[in-house]
């Protein structure tokens, strides 16, 4: 079993953080309040510098490098916001980076990296085969590989971001976080067990790449084969033997989540907390709003990170609203009679829907003859109208078939 990094490792590593980055502020969230009974706050990681947390475990364990080692410069490997955070703290520490990308890595999180100094590598389709492209460089080259997360300087430095809840919230009873290889929440296990033994602290992954559960089922790290989330930030496919080590002894749970539950957790802090937020950051809040765990409140979720490509916005808002019941897509078949498509929608705006968009096929071989399909996108004020508006169309003889069905 490896050593575990002590309360007295994050408190140093906070003497070398402090004033180079933001504390960050603890935000109330009241739709989490009003469902969990008891008060919620958000830590928004995501308005740190670089967008991220990761930036202080890059920054402890860069920073401590000799002059020779940063000599050499520093190369690491992520789908974005751990390249950032190297780029950044390398920038501050006056040496160079190479970050190895996923090929489908988002687009703004490549030139966000880029922009901070850092020579980009696109290598692979995830971030594990990004990592052994850039163990290889390390290895020709000399370059001082920067673990994501699997490094005890790495650990101590996310660690601060818990020692900030402790001071900003002193009661608290839960912390939960968003896990992909668990520096993280290692860090945060470390400082809220040592302060408050009593404090509960989840992890929590995408059911689509979750290795923390098989892994603790096993006892020992095991990788996952295949991959399949919107949080690309938390897609990792086998804990570090360290975390893994840190998650088995002082992390009380690790739950997963769905995308969809990860997409109305965004929609939500988008919408009622006017957070941006990226798909892996807001996986605590999906969790809570999904009721998969059972929490002590106070409790605080961390908002882990903001770096997220607009076109995955988009997308995803659109995802969140149908999985609220918010945007509803329906097709209608019904009689091929003059003013039929206009008595379809003056019922449809009856009942209180906004039509978003309207296809009117007539030449279908699948129609019956005299009959048309009208496929429409319909938003909603939620589940219950969208279930009002189908129940009130077909009871108007029209056959309709949901998104649903």
């Amino acid at each position: 079993m490896p050593s575990l990094v002590s309360l007295a490792d994050i408190e140093a590593a906070r003497e070398l953080v402090e004033g180079v980055f933001r504390v960050t502020p603890l935000e109330p969230c009241r739709p989490l309040t009003a469902k969990l009974g008891g008060p919620a706050w958000l830590k928004c990681e995501n308005l740190q510098r670089a967008g991220s947390y990761k930036v202080r475990g890059a920054y402890v364990r860069i920073s401590r490098l000799s002059d020779e080692e940063k000599a050499r410069g520093v190369v690491a490997a992520s789908a974005g916001n751990h390249a950032q955070g190297v780029a950044l703290a390398a920038g501050l520490n006056n040496t160079k980076a190479t970050v190895f990308m996923p090929i489908g890595a988002p687009l703004p999180k490549v030139a966000a990296t880029k922009g901070y100094g850092a020579d980009i590598e696109l290598a692979g389709s995830t971030v594990d085969e990004a990592l052994v492209a850039a163990q290889k460089f390390a290895e020709e080259t000399g370059a001082v590989f920067i673990h994501p997360f699997d490094h005890p300087d790495v650990i101590a430095g996310q660690g601060t971001v818990a020692l900030e809840i402790l001071e900003q919230c002193p009661d608290v009873g839960t912390i939960i976080a968003g896990v992909g290889g668990g520096g993280l929440i290692s860090g945060i296990a470390v400082a809220a067990k040592a302060i408050r033994p009593d404090i509960q602290v989840i992890g929590v992954q995408a059911a689509g790449a979750a290795a923390f559960p098989p892994s603790l089922r096993a006892g020992a790290p095991v990788r996952i084969s295949n991959f399949s989330t919107i949080a690309d930030g938390i897609m990792v496919g086998r804990p570090g033997d360290l975390t893994f080590a840190h998650v088995s002894k002082l992390v009380d749970e690790i739950v997963t989540v769905t995308d969809e539950e990860i997409s109305r957790a965004l929609l939500m802090l988008l919408e009622r907390g006017k957070l941006v937020v990226e798909p892996a950051g807001s996986a605590g809040v999906a969790a809570l709003l999904a009721g998969v765990t059972k929490v002590k409140t106070p409790v605080v979720a961390v908002l882990s990170g903001g770096n997220i490509d607009p076109m995955l916005l988009m997308r995803v808002i659109g995802h969140g609203l149908s999985a609220a019941g918010r945007y509803l897509k329906i097709t209608v078949r019904c009689a091929d009679r003059p003013g039929q498509l206009a008595a379809l929608l003056a019922l449809i705006g009856e009942q209180r829907a906004n039509v978003d968009d309207v296809i009117h096929q007539r030449n279908d071989p699948r129609l019956r003859l005299g009959e048309v399909e009208v496929v429409l996108s319909v938003e909603t004020r939620g589940a219950e109208h969208s279930d009002r508006l189908i129940n009130t169309l077909r009871a108007a003889g029209y056959a309709v078939i949901t998104d649903r069905d």
